[in-house]
């Protein structure tokens, strides 16, 4: 496993240039790509969440016991910051093409990214709180992702939150619980590949990335320019008020980076996922989430060079 170890080292250093290059190849030379089905989005991200289910243990969720409420936090503000800056942005950009707009805000809505742990651990910050927060996110994500969805959406496109929240329940929730479930039993066996995991889930968002850009390609070379700018000032802005919301409450640098991370990097798989399930007449609101996928693994990639500079005064979990 030794091999597998540096690989998975290897594609986790070098995943956002892999996305680049994915993504570039689908745009130019979309005859290397066109093998990739969308059908496969589903089975991929499920892929992903599973490897997630295997990476946590009951000591990741006694955390949530010994300090509720940084957590709580954490979560909070990932529901509210993310689909208020998508909402804003659409306004603000005055966008009015239904299926923009969903797929904007469903990026907004969705729980952090699996990738945020990733970042958090590379940016010094609390990998710990990062993992929970991550969880928990993703756990409440059948409830508050069509509840608030539904909310922002409802006088602009219809919304059928039931099929929302089965896909939620079906793509997301099932694999993580049944990663957890396998890793309390068999938690030896699973230690056996646990080093290979980053390398499935780089493979697994490069497939889905591939497979939606290829599929979309014409819209997104026509709609890419103004998307790639909504992206990038929604994900920054969710690092700054990320960062900001965890110094105002008083928490320690090394939270702060993660509360940073985990609102400014959305599990944009899941967005496009949902779009197809949700939306499947509207092509183009798998777009924003195929978009964000490219752009916030680029910028996490500096911010975590960024936040390696700025010293930790203490954890977040000692208080």
């Amino acid at each position: 496993m030794g091999i597998i170890k540096k690989i998975s080292g290897w594609v986790g250093d070098y995943m956002a240039y892999l996305v680049v290059i994915i993504t570039l190849l689908a745009l130019f030379v979309p005859s290397t790509t066109e093998w990739i089905q969308t059908a496969w989005i589903n089975p991929l991200l499920m892929m992903i969440m599973f490897g997630m289910g295997l990476t946590l243990s009951t000591d990741d969720f006694r955390l949530v016991f010994t300090n509720p409420k940084h957590i709580a936090f954490g979560v909070l503000v990932q529901y509210t910051i993310m689909p208020l800056l998508a909402w804003g942005l659409t306004k603000a950009f005055g966008i009015t093409d239904p299926a923009l707009i969903a797929g904007i805000i469903l990026v907004g809505t969705s729980p952090g990214g699996t990738s945020s742990n990733v970042i958090t651990y590379l940016s010094r910050g609390d990998v710990a709180l990062s993992v929970v927060i991550t969880s928990c996110s993703t756990l409440l994500a059948p409830i508050l992702t069509p509840l608030i969805s539904y909310q922002i959406l409802k006088s602009t496109v219809e919304v059928d939150a039931v099929a929302m929240l089965l896909s939620i329940l079906n793509v997301v929730i099932l694999p993580v619980i049944l990663g957890f479930i396998i890793n309390h039993f068999w938690y030896k066996h699973v230690q056996k590949v646990v080093d290979g995991l980053p390398l499935v889930s780089v493979a697994g968002i490069i497939l889905i990335v591939a497979a939606v850009v290829t599929t979309n390609r014409d819209n997104i070379i026509q709609n890419g320019g103004m998307l790639l700018l909504v992206c990038a000032i929604h994900n920054g802005l969710g690092y700054l008020l990320g960062y900001s919301a965890g110094k105002f409450v008083g928490m320690p640098t090394s939270s702060c980076k993660t509360l940073s991370i985990e609102v400014g990097m959305q599990n944009s798989g899941l967005a496009s996922a949902l779009a197809t399930q949700v939306f499947p007449t509207m092509p183009l609101a798998t777009v924003p989430g195929a978009i964000f996928s490219v752009w916030h693994n680029i910028s996490g990639a500096i911010l975590a060079q960024i936040y390696q500079r700025i010293p930790n005064e203490d954890r977040a979990l000692d208080k």
